[in-house]
């Protein structure tokens, strides 16, 4: 009798640890896309979690996860609804949650229900952890000119804060730029903006003809993000209009010596350094966000894509991730855009 219910614990030890092995084989490995939908990705790591957002189109809302494979388990909170009537009530795009000396802030672009009113604002919250605490608006965040700007990315470089974005020249839907700005504060830009990047490559000029549901960009660079590895600088971009599958990411590099605000030291690269692939299927990447692994030896990108040829700029966008490497020149190399069908390891704890 005793040696059967030894021969039973043993199995039943077995099962459990099979489970287990399972259940941990499960967790350290995932497919794209992460979510079914969610366009212009972005993602930061703080403090042992991950907090992702993405466009909502009327508010913002937040993701908090020890995996960013596991987005559709994510904690998730609501922190901002766009009032109505106001000139920030409409198309909530591309949202950013950054953590700056203490404090969280979120920056956005919104309009009041015309795109030609699109400008970046910003909320900021003392709590420590921005699922908590109170997230207070405040306003408007633009450059002297306060010319149509979205897709906003704040970073810190040689301990000064800048601000890069998307926007036009004048006040006409023509051409999107990729603008940059030195920041007085996490709320206030210092001073006016310098033109970096506009559509200048045949990668870069897809989309220039449009019907009567698309929007009539004729040329489009956009959803620019900061990107540094050792002693390079870089910033990556989006091309190309978000309606065609030819939308891609393209690459700034610096080339200066401290001068973030000479445009003459910003060198664009020939081609995109991701673009859609059909032998993965995969169509129209873009607009992206870097991140770092838990144990900070990583560098990984998140980005938006479809699975299948001509959807668009609509509700077919799904956020992807897959990590970067580096040439020996210490430039980013990305590859294709992975297949949904590939197995990739999660970002090493």
């Amino acid at each position: 009798m005793k040696r059967k219910k030894s021969i039973l614990k043993q199995t039943l030890l077995i099962v459990l640890l099979g489970i287990a092995s399972n259940f941990a084989s499960a967790q350290q490995t995932f497919s794209n896309p992460i979510l079914d939908y969610g366009p212009d990705p972005y993602s930061t790591y703080h403090d042992g979690y991950y907090y992702y957002t993405h466009t909502m189109q009327d508010r913002l809302v937040l993701l908090k996860s020890k995996n960013l494979a596991d987005l559709k388990n994510a904690e998730k909170k609501t922190i901002w609804v766009a009032p109505k009537n106001t000139d920030y009530s409409a198309e909530i795009w591309a949202p950013e949650f950054h953590y700056i000396k203490g404090k969280w802030y979120v920056y956005f672009a919104a309009d009041n229900g015309s795109n030609n009113t699109h400008r970046m604002y910003v909320l900021e919250n003392d709590s420590k952890n921005p699922m908590e605490g109170e997230w207070v608006f405040k306003g408007k965040i633009a450059a002297e000119t306060d010319k149509w700007a979205i897709d906003g990315n704040v970073f810190t470089y040689k301990k000064q804060l800048y601000m890069i974005w998307s926007g036009w020249e004048g006040d006409t839907n023509g051409q999107q730029n990729i603008y940059i700005a030195k920041m007085k504060s996490p709320t206030q830009i210092d001073g006016d903006r310098v033109r970096i990047s506009s559509p200048s490559n045949p990668w870069e000029l897809y989309g220039a003809l449009h019907d009567d549901v698309n929007p009539p960009q004729v040329n489009v660079n956009e959803g620019p993000q900061f990107l540094s590895h050792k002693d390079k600088v870089f910033i990556v971009f989006s091309a190309s209009g978000c309606w065609t599958d030819n939308y891609s990411l393209g690459l700034l590099t610096f080339t200066g010596k401290d001068n973030l605000l000479d445009a003459s030291a910003w060198v664009k690269s020939d081609k995109p350094i991701l673009e859609q692939s059909n032998k993965n299927k995969v169509y129209a990447p873009g607009h992206n966000s870097f991140f770092k692994s838990p144990n900070g030896k990583e560098d990984w990108i998140l980005y938006h894509a479809n699975s299948n040829p001509g959807e668009g700029c609509g509700e077919k966008r799904s956020p992807r991730m897959q990590q970067i490497k580096w040439d020996k020149s210490g430039n980013p190399v990305i590859g294709d855009p992975m297949s949904e069908e590939a197995v990739l390891t999660i970002p090493a704890m």
